[in-house]
C-alpha cells in the first residue's frame, strides 16, 4: 500500500520497527478498556503482535490496521485501518489512538480517508465496525464518518455484546 496522506497525517503499513510505538499504544487506558489487554509488555511481544496481527493482515488480506503518523513531526500517533474478523461477513474499520493526541480530530481525519481508501482502492462494497456499549466516543466517529448502527452482536465465545455499524444502507 502506498501511504494515504491527510491534511495532517501520513496513513502507512506499520513495521517491525514500530515496536515502541505499538507498546505504548496497547498499553494506553482507552485500548485496555475498549479493545483489551494483549499482554504486551515488552519490545519483543509487540514486534511479534505487529508481525501476527498487522503485517500478516496486509500479506493475507490485502488490508489491515495502518499506523497514523502526525505529518508535522514525523511520529506515530495511533493505527487505523480494517481487520477481518471470523464472525463478520465484512471487513471492520478500526482505530485507537496514544492518550495525548486524542480529541483533536486525528482520528476522525483518519478514518474518513481509510474508509475512502477502502471503497475506491480496495472495492469493499461494505465496511462494518464493531464497538463496545460503553465506548461513546468510538460510536460517536463511527456516525460521524457515515456508518449507521444496525444490530448488537456477540461473538462466539464472548461474553460482550457489541455494537455492530455499516457503511450499508441494505440492512436498513
Amino acid at each position: 500500500m502506498q501511504a494515504i496522506e491527510t491534511t495532517r497525517l501520513y496513513i502507512q503499513e506499520a513495521t517491525l520497527e514500530d515496536s515502541p510505538f505499538i507498546l505504548n499504544l496497547v498499553n494506553s487506558p482507552n485500548w485496555l478498556e475498549f479493545i483489551g489487554d494483549k499482554n504486551i509488555r515488552a519490545l519483543e511481544a509487540a514486534a511479534d503482535y505487529i508481525q501476527r496481527s498487522l503485517i500478516n493482515s496486509y500479506r493475507e488480506n490485502g488490508f489491515g490496521l495502518y499506523k497514523m503518523v502526525l505529518k508535522e513531526k514525523n511520529t506515530a500517533i495511533g493505527i487505523c485501518g480494517f481487520v477481518k474478523r471470523s464472525y463478520l461477513e465484512h471487513p471492520d474499520i478500526g482505530f485507537a489512538i496514544l492518550p495525548s493526541y486524542e480529541r483533536k480530530g486525528y482520528t476522525f481525519e483518519a478514518a474518513t480517508a481509510v474508509l475512502n481508501y477502502g471503497k475506491e482502492m480496495l472495492n469493499l462494497s461494505e465496511i462494518l465496525a464493531i464497538t463496545s456499549l460503553e465506548n461513546k466516543a468510538s460510536q460517536t466517529l463511527l456516525s460521524k464518518i457515515g456508518l449507521t448502527k444496525i444490530d448488537t452482536i456477540q461473538p462466539e465465545g464472548s461474553t460482550e455484546s457489541l455494537l455492530l455499524y455499516s457503511n450499508s444502507n441494505n440492512n436498513l
